[in-house]
């Protein structure tokens, strides 16, 4: 469930403040695992949860990028031992 559906819920009396609250947690935290897409005050894409700050990006770097990524990805198995990886 979304949060602007648990809010809708909480005004239209369905549910408790306290249950909306759970409900806000946990949506939260389902969220901070995963990644997710804004639009930003600038019109570029801004990328969320693959660390703390947003990566943002404006279509046309968005486009080159994913265009790129078959090449990022032949690069990361190339130096597969060199490369760390971050626990998380």
């Amino acid at each position: 469930m979304k949060k602007d559906e648990i809010l809708a819920k909480l005004a239209a009396g369905g549910i408790s403040a306290e249950e909306a609250s759970k409900l806000l947690d946990k949506a939260e935290q389902e969220r901070r695992g995963s990644l997710y897409c804004k639009v930003s005050q600038k019109g570029a894409i801004s990328i969320y949860g693959l660390q703390r700050m947003p990566v943002t990006l404006y279509v046309e770097q968005g486009e080159r990028l994913l265009d790129f990524s078959d090449e990022i990805r032949k690069f990361m198995k190339e130096h597969d031992a060199e490369l760390k990886r971050k626990n998380t």
